[in-house]
């Protein structure tokens, strides 16, 4: 059942958020701890990937907590029809596999984190929350094993995606190796409004739509 909008008029609207999975216990789980969470709420629940998508063409979401190996249409499946009826939304991969084929394809479909079923709660809340701001996050292990496939260094050369500048070609190594716009401002003592913007930009010319899409085309181009 649907959990009503408590939310209050002038407050802060909660996040909302949709549950797909084929484990009713982790269903379960999850709602508990969402339900117990300021500023969350669970609007919808599916057991599978058809379900997922019916949900979210009938509810206005803000985030979907995505299994990957559901019946009837898988989790990666339903996030790239979702993502092409409702860009806007984020979707965090909660899965048991943390194997390198399920997170790339996980990435390419669109979702914007990826964490694992034996996650802290601490970590799913954060998943939660990031992906709703348009923030990317990963599972420690997973993270590590990202920064592996890309360059140390933040200074990619001009031959690799030359429609970017210099600076666009700095901000996007950063990004491959998993810093939010906070920490990339930091690191290169700019303004969060400024780096917004440079990642802006680097959307636009790679044409792609999210962070984990920006950072497929940088591993692709060798990174």
């Amino acid at each position: 059942m649907n959990q009503p909008d408590a939310s209050q008029p002038g407050q802060p609207q909660p996040i909302r958020i949709l549950i797909a999975d084929d484990h009713r216990l982790f269903r379960e789980g999850l709602k508990a701890l969402i339900s117990v969470t300021p500023g969350l709420l669970v609007v919808a629940e599916a057991q599978n990937g058809l379900e997922a998508l019916e949900a979210a063409q009938r509810q206005a979401l803000d985030v979907i907590i995505m299994d990957i190996q559901m019946p009837l249409l898988s989790g990666l499946e339903a996030t790239r029809r979702i993502l092409a009826l409702a860009p806007q939304v984020g979707i965090l991969v909660v899965s048991m596999f943390e194997d390198d084929d399920n997170v790339f394809a996980a990435m390419q479909a669109g979702a914007r984190g990826y964490l694992l079923k034996g996650s802290a709660p601490d970590e799913l809340l954060r998943g939660i929350e990031a992906v709703a701001q348009g923030e990317a996050l990963f599972a420690s292990s997973i993270a590590r094993r990202l920064m592996h496939y890309f360059s140390r260094s933040t200074k990619l050369p001009a031959t690799l995606l030359p429609e970017l500048t210099e600076r666009e070609r700095e901000i996007l190594a950063h990004i491959a190796q998993g810093d939010s716009n906070p920490q990339v401002a930091r690191k290169l003592e700019l303004s969060e409004k400024t780096i917004r913007n440079y990642v802006t930009s680097i959307f636009s010319k790679l044409q792609v739509g999210s962070r984990a899409e920006a950072v497929l085309r940088a591993k692709e181009v060798g990174l």
